[in-house]
């Protein structure tokens, strides 16, 4: 694994997303309930956010429940919300020691109520945070995000604030939920899975891709230092070739 040392610091990524995934597996792996993988997986989550501020990465987006997730047996919904209001609460003074500013995007009105209210509490708490911006993605999905855009960008050229003619993409971007973010450089997925499941589709258009057969609760800062160790080591192009970025 690659040591912190290792790494080169004029070259972080400004923006790294996470699709936390192994939960229930690694929980089967042990014999016991897939809730079980969720409240381990909390020990995953801290070391994360600690290991990308440490590096001065200055946001970080995981996703934390889809927009599918509610798909999911009940049982296992309710203690998943559940196990979100206690992670909230028991993370937030961690949060606010560390400068870490905590965000939300998504369906959050589709949350429970204690939902929404930990996370109103723990996000005006922290709305100092300078350090690093710690993004939940709650009740998400990429189609939504882009869906709820156009409606609110249609919405505007029919009031008259905008012309159909000056749309661009800087334009609709302003629209999604993350605007004001820089897209991802890098997304890291763990457990192996190699698809994107619909999270952030228009904000990954150029980001690199780390897959990782490590299961969720068992990753920690060091197979984050891997994953960057990985990016930095790539060439990012965006549609040019080597030689004119050699140029350039």
């Amino acid at each position: 694994m690659a040591a912190r040392s290792e790494l080169d610091t004029q070259n972080i990524p400004a923006h790294v997303a996470v699709i936390m995934d192994g939960n229930g597996r690694w929980a089967k792996q042990k014999g016991g309930l897939r809730i079980f993988g969720h409240q381990s997986a909390i020990t995953a989550v801290r070391d994360t956010v600690e290991g990308a501020a440490e590096l001065g990465v200055q946001y970080l987006t995981l996703y934390a429940f889809s927009t599918e997730n509610w798909g999911r047996p009940k049982h296992e919904v309710m203690a998943l919300m559940q196990l979100l209001v206690h992670t909230i609460r028991q993370e937030t003074p961690t949060l606010l020691k560390n400068s870490i500013r905590l965000e939300a995007v998504g369906q959050i009105e589709n949350l429970p109520a204690s939902c929404q209210r930990e996370l109103r509490e723990a996000m005006e708490l922290t709305k100092a945070g300078n350090r690093m911006t710690l993004v939940l993605a709650l009740s998400y999905s990429g189609r939504w995000d882009l869906t709820q855009a156009a409606q609110r960008l249609a919405t505007d050229v029919a009031a008259g604030k905008l012309r159909a003619e000056e749309v661009s993409e800087q334009t609709l971007a302003g629209y999604l939920t993350t605007a004001g973010m820089p897209d991802p450089e890098l997304l890291i997925r763990t457990s192996g899975e190699q698809r994107i499941s619909n999270f952030l589709l228009w904000q990954l258009a150029y980001t690199e891709l780390y897959i990782t057969e490590i299961l969720w609760p068992d990753f920690r800062r060091e197979h984050f230092y891997d994953a960057i160790q990985a990016y930095q080591r790539r060439e990012r192009r965006f549609g040019k070739t080597s030689e004119q970025l050699t140029v350039s």
